[in-house]
């Protein structure tokens, strides 16, 4: 209980480290795979090992932590559980990034960036369709300002008066000239690019929610324990696509670990970690909040690039899209939404 109402109100000091340690994560990642994983890597190769090290990663924190015992957490537990709490986000998550490289192929940067940084709003609608978990009125504003705050750190929305001076100027110049300006979208333009990114990020939003309700509901799952349950999934769901996918085909040909060297573990660690870390902010912040910490993640991406390569730097955009996203943060944990009285409904009525 303790932890929903910490999602929904205030937040806790250790919802606050779980976030910091996941911006942290999701803002180095990029830069560690990028240095370490060879674009030539079979990627399913790594996304397997993934699992499996996070499925370590978890083991050894259960029986590490003094406070928890194996026979309390698997109390209860049974395959009909397990099918019904981890299997169904875990194939909700494999057929979100199906579409999401779908759309990826389909679609420019910039409109793939745009919509595929709705998954916030997702999470929010499918937290109140799933969870009834209802968001105020400043609340609203606060995702609002974050989705700018995301656009703004893309580069997607500029801080740049000319540009949008030039882009007015042009777009009048349009209208008054007496050619016709054709627009039109074609038909697979909407149905491989846009349909699939906006159907990946409700399904991000919706795999986020059932996550949340199962970590959350009735005293809480152990989030090490859920994470296990979804690793365990994963790996299946991977074990069965390598007999038909064109990945299983290159590993047959070309070996499991080719292009592989021994610091292609690090990406692989520190992703494990974020997987981890993933299901600890849900059960102590929630899924809407977890999109706060991804955000933050885009900043300290910037700052980390800064610090390691001389020719970039920090831009504007970066520290205005941190501001906007740190006051969003504020806003949708100082004003959460709260029922109107009993009494006040029924004169309503």
């Amino acid at each position: 209980m303790a932890a929903s109402k910490s999602s929904s109100s205030s937040l806790s000091p250790t919802a606050l480290v779980f976030m910091g340690l996941l911006a942290l994560q999701f803002g180095i990642q990029p830069i560690v795979t990028k240095k370490f994983t060879s674009p030539e890597i079979i990627r399913s190769t790594v996304i397997f090992t993934q699992e499996i090290v996070k499925l370590l990663i978890a083991m050894i924190g259960i029986t590490l932590n003094t406070s928890t015992k194996w026979k309390d957490i698997t109390s209860g537990w049974s395959i009909q559980s397990w099918l019904r709490l981890a299997l169904l986000p875990a194939t909700i998550y494999l057929i979100q990034n199906l579409c999401s490289l779908l759309a990826y192929q389909n679609l420019d940067a910039i409109t793939y960036n745009v919509l595929n940084q709705t998954k916030t709003l997702s999470a929010a609608l499918c937290c109140f369709l799933l969870l009834g978990k209802r968001q105020s009125k400043l609340q609203i504003v606060a995702l609002v300002i974050l989705l700018v705050a995301a656009l703004v750190m893309e580069g997607i929305l500029p801080l740049n008066l000319e540009y949008y001076m030039n882009y007015l100027s042009n777009a009048t110049a349009a209208a008054d000239s007496n050619e016709t300006t054709k627009f039109s979208l074609s038909s697979r333009h909407v149905s491989h690019g846009v349909l699939p990114i906006m159907l990946a990020s409700f399904l991000s939003g919706l795999a986020g929610a059932i996550t949340q309700k199962s970590l959350q509901s009735g005293g809480g799952r152990n989030a090490l324990m859920f994470t296990m349950e979804l690793c365990v999934a994963s790996i299946l769901i991977l074990l069965v696509s390598f007999a038909t996918s064109d990945d299983g085909k290159k590993i047959q040909e070309r070996g499991f670990f080719d292009q592989w060297t021994f610091l292609t573990l690090v990406p692989i660690l520190t992703n494990s970690a974020g997987g981890i870390l993933v299901g600890l902010v849900i059960k102590y912040a929630g899924t809407i909040r977890k999109g706060f910490a991804l955000i933050f993640g885009i900043l300290i991406s910037g700052i980390v690039q800064s610090l390691i390569d001389e020719n970039k730097t920090l831009s504007k955009e970066d520290i205005a899209g941190g501001v906007l996203a740190a006051l969003s943060l504020w806003m949708h944990a100082s004003f959460p939404y709260v029922a109107a009285p009993a009494k006040m409904k029924a004169k309503a009525e």
